[in-house]
């Protein structure tokens, strides 16, 4: 059943005050201003709490850096090294404290995540969770290795990674087969019937990693790499390792990164990674086409308020980012402290045994224009107590944003794709991750695969590596929308106008879903007033439900005349959804968005 979505009323834009002062008139609304709802006409205010400082006081010049794809300025230091791991504020978001003059919005489909495109809006957001499919789990231990002579049974990603491989038509997912054991791959057509393909590799299985002495995998990131210039280098591999037999103790071994022209047979680069741990990943952040490693970091104090305190070496993350893949070779050594849980997460309802949360782990991936991040939280309890019971330790995935790469806007902190920890038999008790590439695009609708375990209360192996705490992991699918995380809207009538935006493309359109209302669209100036040929009473109105709905005018859809030219859109509501705008080049209404993981139809990185 899909979860009630979440409510959050929006805050005025930061540059609302002195858009008013210069006497902007928000016309067709019988002349008169909308009357703001509650906290609309407060400024957005760069908030980075007492120990989170800037390293510069308020109103102090900051040498400025890269400009990105939407008007956004970096600092000059990037990646930002102002986050403290003491501090357990929300991670700043600068670009809405700072925002852009004009927004640069010929980069992907403009999602209503946050404030960042909004000036004005009487309307509510609302935040949603994708649909579990009723067939789950879609890959579960069936073959000799992934029942793990009877340990841990697997056959899910542990991060690892699904892709849409445009060249062989194919979803193509690289996964954990027995835990702690081999690395496989699974292949689909339409993204929900999976078939294990027979390889070479391992003849007789569909492994894609020779097994090496008593090398054991841990952790593992996948990437298809559209914008590799070597072919032999299309599929990157990030993989941690671990040494030992199954069912012994596992000793650490270190890190290493491997390469693949085809996803199947992979060459190891020279060399490993010493300082590393599990649960570390990476992704491609395609607005920067920078590889950016998310790594596990375990020297963060305990939260002040926890009581009782059952946390000994809480985890958080930290961020490094090169444009070259093999420079993670050195080790990471620039790498900033990135982000762990801050004062507005909070224990898990109902779950008494669970401690003050830490972030497990992130997976990361350019969508449209933005990056989005699935957050897992970890809810405890200790490896310690989950060895005695045999059950698995309570993760979920928290859905975030960022328009920078690098600060999250976690506004929505209810859980994304839950578990359910107190359903003994259930295939999803707990244990959630995230799997590498986050979403795969198809039709109408994101795709979002993940991992979870069961758990056998049965195996109480006193060596934790091999306990039911990490047994019979399934993957499972949950569906959303496309561009559907969060609507605005309402039920009456509404308003939104956005803040100064500029374009070169030619025709306008929206995601919008409202078969029972209507929504019309203006083009004003940076003032706020209508254009000529562009009002509301030009706009036919729309009433449908469409994820790609052009936009058009008594007078047509061309917006050539507007090119390069800061404009605002203002949109009007009743009783409709609107996810998301963009302006195409084409009537096909392409975005040049990113596309995440990709997805068919979808020749590569961007949807072009």
């Amino acid at each position: 059943m899909k979860a009630k979505p979440t409510i959050q009323p929006v805050k005025s834009a930061a540059s609302r005050r002195k858009f008013l002062r210069e006497g902007a008139c928000l016309a067709g609304l019988a002349g008169a201003f909308l009357t703001p709802v509650s906290g609309l006409a407060k400024e957005t205010e760069f908030n980075t709490g007492a120990e989170n400082k800037m390293g510069k006081e308020k109103g102090e010049a900051v040498a400025e850096g890269e400009i990105l794809y939407n008007g956004i300025v970096l600092p000059a230091q990037w990646p930002p090294k102002y986050m403290r791991p003491d501090s357990y504020e929300p991670m700043p978001l600068p670009y809405l404290a700072h925002l852009p003059e004009v927004i640069l919005i010929d980069v992907g489909r403009q999602l209503f995540v946050d404030d960042f495109l909004i000036e004005y809006t009487n309307l509510e957001r609302k935040f949603h969770q994708p649909v579990k499919h009723p067939d789950n789990p879609l890959l579960k231990p069936e073959t000799k290795v992934e029942m793990n002579a009877g340990f841990c049974p697997m056959a899910a990603p542990f991060s690892d990674g699904c892709f849409y491989d445009p060249q062989d038509k194919l979803f193509k997912m690289w996964y954990m087969a027995g835990w702690f054991d081999g690395t496989a791959l699974a292949t689909s057509k339409d993204g929900i019937h999976w078939e294990r393909p027979q390889l070479d590799v391992v003849p007789g299985t569909n492994l894609v990693l020779q097994p090496s002495g008593e090398l054991r995998r841990d952790g593992v990131s996948v990437w298809l790499d559209h914008e590799a210039t070597d072919p032999k280098e299309r599929f990157k591999m990030y993989l941690y390792a671990r040494e030992g037999k199954i069912g012994d103790k596992l000793n650490h071994v270190g890190g290493f990164l491997l390469m693949s022209a085809d996803g199947i047979h992979w060459k190891w680069e020279k060399g490993k990674i010493e300082k590393t741990s599990d649960n570390n990943t990476f992704f491609y952040n395609p607005f920067r086409k920078k590889w950016v490693f998310t790594i596990r970091r375990e020297t963060r104090p305990i939260q002040p308020w926890s009581n009782p305190v059952k946390i000994t070496n809480g985890r958080a993350r930290s961020y490094w980012e090169h444009s070259n893949f093999r420079a993670a070779m050195d080790g990471w050594k620039e790498a900033a402290f990135w982000f762990g849980a801050d004062n507005r997460d909070e224990k898990h309802v109902n779950y008494d045994i669970g401690e003050e949360p830490q972030i497990y782990k992130v997976d990361a991936a350019g969508y449209e224009s933005l990056v989005i991040g699935l957050i897992q939280p970890h809810y405890g309890p200790s490896n310690e107590i989950c060895t005695q019971g045999g059950f698995p330790k309570l993760t979920e995935l928290q859905i975030a944003f960022s328009r920078d790469g690098f600060h999250w806007d976690r506004s929505n902190r209810q859980p994304f794709i839950p578990g359910h920890p107190h359903q003994k038999n259930s295939w999803e008790r707990a244990y959630i991750h995230s799997i590498g590439g986050v979403c795969n695009v198809v039709g109408d609708e994101l795709y979002f695969y993940y991992t979870a375990f069961k758990g056998n209360e049965a195996n109480k192996n006193p060596i934790g590596h091999w306990n039911g705490m990490y047994a019979d992991a399934s993957m499972g699918l949950a569906k959303l929308r496309r561009d559907g995380f969060a609507s605005m809207e309402t039920e009456n009538e509404g308003i939104l106008l956005t803040r100064p935006v500029k374009f070169t493309g030619k025709h306008l359109f929206v995601n919008v879903e409202g078969t029972q209302g209507r929504l019309f669209v203006e083009i004003c100036g940076k003032d706020g007033r209508a254009l000529p040929g562009f009002t509301r009473e030009d706009c036919f109105p729309i009433s449908t439900n469409s994820t790609r709905q052009i936009v058009t005018w008594k007078n047509g859809d061309d917006l050539t005349s507007f090119a390069n030219i800061p404009i605002r859109v203002k949109f009007y509501l009743a009783n409709t959804k609107l996810y998301a705008f963009w302006v195409s080049r084409n009537r096909e209404g392409m975005s040049g968005g990113a596309v995440a993981a990709g997805g068919p139809g979808l020749k590569g990185t961007w949807d072009i």
